[in-house]
């Protein structure tokens, strides 16, 4: 092992990543990281509008990419779209399925007590979590086990640990994702190639525009009492910002963790290992 070999094994340049959820928030930060590191990147997702900011960042390269449409719910548009993708970059060498998030009508409050929640809402969330997780496994799985290679890197959530009062869609539905992680990790190995790794990241409490309304207040932006507790509770004393998962999204796609898989990653300031005394 030598410096160079370490350095090299964050070069990501002849590789494809496809990324679902790939305009989002966190999607789109992993996008232009994978970019700046020589991969071609496919963003996924149903919206085609990719930030300014964003677009300029994947401009500068060097890797290449390109955005195209696919519902996370729908076999028939992800089939097409990898058919696109390997019409464009050749062999998918990776996804990460970014594509996921809660619903406001999913979420518990003084007006919405658990009893009453809409099941649509409920079926919403489990459906955008998990069959949003297993139908792309699944299309661009069987491609990773056709060539005997690949890498699938799944976002769950701190809440599948420990379940988070007023979203008991959510914390549910994320657990299912860290399961089918370490379920779909032992298939993988063991039905078609070990050198298919899945795993997954954890985020902590990012403040995005899905949780946006439970942690802040509307009109001023302070903290909401959830909010507060949350940051007290995380002994970095912040939330997340997105470029914080980025060290463990290159790890887990590089060389550099060719001995791990299954695993469910926390990537959350500490919140995870305070015991709150």
């Amino acid at each position: 092992m030598n410096l160079q070999q370490l350095t090299q094994w964050y070069d990501f340049s002849g590789k494809t990543v496809v990324i679902t959820g790939g305009s989002g928030v966190l999607g789109s930060e992993m996008a232009c990281a994978l970019v700046g590191c020589g991969a071609n990147v496919a963003v996924l997702d149903r919206n085609l509008e990719l930030q300014d900011a964003v677009k300029t960042s994947m401009d500068a390269g060097p890797g290449r990419y390109m955005v195209i449409y696919g519902d996370v719910l729908s076999r028939e548009p992800l089939e097409k779209a990898a058919a696109a993708i390997e019409a464009e970059f050749g062999q998918i060498d990776m996804l990460i399925n970014a594509a996921g998030g809660n619903h406001p009508k999913a979420t518990t409050s003084a007006e919405a007590s658990f009893f009453d929640l809409p099941d649509e809402a409920l079926r919403f969330v489990f459906n955008l979590n998990i069959v949003g997780t297993i139908l792309p496994c699944q299309v661009f799985g069987r491609l990773m086990a056709d060539a005997g290679e690949g890498i699938i890197l799944n976002v769950s959530s701190m809440s599948a640990f420990t379940p988070l009062t007023r979203i008991p869609g959510y914390s549910a539905a994320k657990a299912g994702v860290s399961n089918f992680t370490q379920w779909l990790a032992v298939h993988m190995a063991q039905e078609y190639d070990p050198s298919i790794r899945v795993n997954a990241i954890a985020p902590g409490f990012f403040l995005t525009e899905q949780n946006r309304f439970l942690l802040t207040e509307a009109d001023s932006g302070d903290l909401t009492a959830r909010g507060q507790k949350i940051i007290d509770h995380t002994p970095m004393a912040r939330f997340g910002k997105p470029e914080d998962l980025l060290g463990a999204v290159l790890w887990l796609l590089s060389p550099a963790s060719n001995f791990v898989t299954g695993v469910v990653l926390p990537i959350d300031g500490g919140f995870s290992a305070y015991s709150g005394v």
